[in-house]
């Protein structure tokens, strides 16, 4: 950057106001930021986002924790188990090659993201995407990699499988989840 660049002559927004700063966030806004970062961190859109915290706020008498319900429901998707297994680099990416069909759970092809995926179901690769250029170098990649506890890896077989849904101990989410259900109380 050199000294003709704009932020080295005014290092602040433009405008009369620009060098006053809003002040603390409000209750919602702290709230809504809560929300967005969840939504964001699964790659998920608002109306599934909001489903699955409704679905939890229903069946909050069942005795479990609202916040484990909600990190089991989306830690459960398909796209977020391949992410977890280690087999993409992103969870758009496992999104992405959950699309595509490259996946098989208990032996049938599933190119739904947001396949729910039960205890004791086993993920496997299909035939035909074993070359592809993305799942190739599984192997490799599988044996410096440490899962999850709640998931397991069979190297001969090349397939993964959900030994148990996960709780909220389980996940480091990045935002408090109580604030979550305080903003769809609302």
């Amino acid at each position: 950057m050199g000294s003709k660049c704009a932020m080295i002559k005014r290092p602040f927004a433009p405008g009369q106001k620009a060098k006053k700063r809003r002040g603390n966030l409000t209750e919602f806004g702290r709230e809504m930021r809560e929300k967005q970062k969840v939504k964001k961190w699964y790659n998920i859109s608002e109306s599934q986002f909001k489903d699955y915290v409704f679905e939890v706020m229903e069946n909050r008498g069942s005795g479990v924790d609202v916040a484990s319900q909600l990190v089991s429901k989306l830690e459960s998707r398909l796209d977020n188990i391949i992410f977890r297994l280690g087999w993409a680099k992103s969870r758009g990416q496992s999104r992405l090659l959950v699309t595509h069909g490259h996946f098989l759970v208990n032996g049938r092809k599933v190119d739904i993201p947001s396949y729910k995926v039960k205890a004791g179901d086993t993920i496997s690769i299909r035939e035909g995407s074993k070359g592809k250029e993305a799942l190739k170098t599984l192997p490799e990649t599988m044996k410096k990699y440490s899962l999850p506890k709640w998931l397991s890896f069979d190297m001969d077989k090349i397939e993964g499988k959900v030994m148990r849904l996960p709780v909220a101990e389980d996940v480091q989410l990045p935002s408090e989840v109580s604030t979550i259900f305080e903003h769809y109380s609302r």
